[in-house]
């Protein structure tokens, strides 16, 4: 008889993401480090993750800290050596953490030997076809076609002294493979196995929904109301409630999600299936329809995909069980296992955009409680588990390319270097005194870990003590669920657990809420809040168990 074969480990795992230029400094210069993370991995293990997601350390003249790759397979001597990486993976595992690093795909650096020879090389030369060079319209003198860079401006950089352009769906610094070209799939196979010889558990996967463009790249549609509202995000216009106008989401996206991109992934399905230990991948899929980023997670694809539907989410009940009925219907379909992420590096912090201050730690401290109840993985942002909120860093410390590209208050603030001991910057962040490379809030002593550690009613304790009861109630639960709101109140039931969470101001009474009587609300086992006379505070979230 055949052995029954164990759980994918992905499936229900909590993943903690370290921006790695701001977890922790071993040698003083102010920069994050892989030697300074793997000292500060027993504090993962204690908050009771099962693995740690790292950002770019490769090789990178950092232009956008790292998802500029200059050279895959090695390791930045910024952040350490390549004996550094294996000493790391090493120690995870004997913590029994994961590590998944990040893949970037879409683009390398300009500084990576292939774009420099591309240069070097003439137009409709096998150098030049690694990437997307085209000649310019209008003699030369303008883009090949209309798109627009994520980071503003457009998303094509002549070539000097040419009538040829590259494109850039981000930094100019950031050339756009032509994955076409067989030779770019081989030698990204080459780095996936680079990585996983070296024992590394999975891979994010950068702008997983970018890699194949429309055939021709032809013109993006634009109507005439988008084209508006992008003229004026260009020229810095205000909209109603006094913020700067983003520019809007095309309808027509002839450079994101297309189908080829699917063939790609069933490669590296086929690679990683050949490793132990149910090696994964997930991607970052910004996917217009729930069913679109489901696509991702087929069985002979990747693994998970970012279910960034939770993120947008609004403050309210409603919006959320939508959320999580849309999200679940659509991975069932495919057999994959759904994921749920309030922050990351690239979005303002979830505490902030639910209202900022106590109002704001009480919702975010409720969201992630829900998150850890559904089906799935949940993904932690460093310094969540602090209850860290955006920082406004001063334009003179901004790093992001797309302030600099925009005039754009970028992502910074939610990459401020996160705060360990003492009563001043930087706060243990390194063995130095001075600030770290964006510097600290001076109001940040209560929130380190020291601070909060023995803390009953501090974030952290809060966050060790949600994780410690998913570890012990949620791993066994069927993997369906169901999502109602019931007025300003969210119930989420999932076999013998239900996690309420009430989005009002009011407080709410349970059993209206569950339908039962008043002797039938089963027993609070963690929660936001206290909940007295069977009275959930708004702003507030709890798991009941029926026993």
């Amino acid at each position: 008889m055949t052995a029954p074969t164990r759980r994918e480990w992905w499936r229900d795992a909590v993943v903690y993401q370290v921006y790695v230029r701001s977890f922790a400094d071993a040698d003083g210069d102010g920069v994050g480090d892989l030697p300074g993370i793997t000292s500060r991995l027993p504090h993962l293990r204690d908050l009771g993750v099962d693995a740690v997601w790292l950002t770019p350390f490769y090789t990178s003249p950092q232009h956008d800290h790292g998802y500029d790759v200059a050279d895959y397979r090695d390791v930045d001597p910024r952040f350490g050596t390549l004996a550094d990486a294996d000493a790391l993976v090493a120690r995870a595992r004997e913590l029994d953490l994961k590590v998944i690093v990040d893949l970037v795909p879409n683009h390398t650096s300009n500084e990576h030997v292939w774009f420099q020879q591309a240069l070097a090389a003439e137009p409709g030369s096998p150098e030049r076809a690694r990437y997307l060079f085209r000649t310019g319209r209008d003699g030369g003198e303008s883009p090949p076609n209309n798109w627009m860079s994520v980071f503003g401006g457009h998303a094509w950089t002549r070539v000097e002294g040419s009538d040829q352009w590259y494109l850039h769906l981000f930094d100019s610094t950031q050339p756009d493979l032509d994955w076409t070209n067989p030779e770019v799939g081989d030698m990204f196979e080459e780095v996936l196995r680079f990585w996983l010889d070296r024992g590394v558990d999975g891979f994010r996967v950068d702008v997983a929904h970018g890699l194949i463009k429309a055939e021709g790249l032809r013109d993006q549609v634009v109507t005439p109301a988008e084209q508006e509202r992008r003229d004026l995000a260009e020229a810095g216009g205000l909209d109603e409630d006094g913020s700067m106008i983003d520019p809007p989401d095309l309808a027509d996206e002839p450079m994101w999600d297309q189908p080829g991109v699917h063939e790609v992934y069933r490669r590296w399905n086929a690679v990683l299936a050949e490793y132990p230990g149910h090696r994964m991948a997930v991607a970052e899929a910004w996917a217009r329809t729930p069913d679109a980023v489901a696509a991702y997670v087929r069985p002979d694809e990747l693994n998970q995909a970012f279910n960034f539907a939770w993120l947008l989410s609004p403050w309210e009940a409603a919006s959320f069980a939508e959320v999580v009925t849309t999200t679940l219907t659509a991975v069932e379909a495919v057999g994959g296992a759904p994921t749920w992420v309030l922050s990351n590096h690239d979005v303002n912090r979830h505490v902030t955009r639910y209202g900022g201050g106590a109002q704001g730690l009480a919702r975010a401290r409720a969201a992630t409680l829900v998150s850890l109840a559904l089906p799935g993985s949940a993904y932690l942002y460093q310094g969540e588990e602090l209850g860290l909120e955006e920082v406004d860093v001063a334009p003179e410390h901004r790093q992001d390319p797309s302030w600099f590209r925009t005039g754009k208050v970028g992502r910074d603030g939610c990459r401020v270097p996160i705060p360990w001991s003492g009563q001043e910057p930087p706060f243990g962040f390194g063995p130095g005194t001075e600030q770290p490379w964006i510097p600290q809030p001076a109001d940040w002593a209560g929130l380190t870990v020291e601070a909060q550690d023995d803390d009953p009613a501090s974030t952290l304790t809060f966050y060790r003590a949600a994780l410690a009861a998913r570890r012990e109630l949620v791993h066994d639960l069927p993997t369906t669920a169901t999502a109602t709101a019931v007025g300003d109140v969210l119930v989420v039931r999932r076999g013998g657990l239900t996690a309420v969470l009430n989005c009002g101001a009011e407080p709410a009474a349970l059993a209206e809420v569950l339908g039962v009587g008043a002797d039938a609300v089963p027993e609070a086992v963690v929660g936001t809040a206290p909940v007295t006379d069977g009275l959930l505070p708004g702003d507030a979230a709890v798991w009941l168990r029926e026993v």
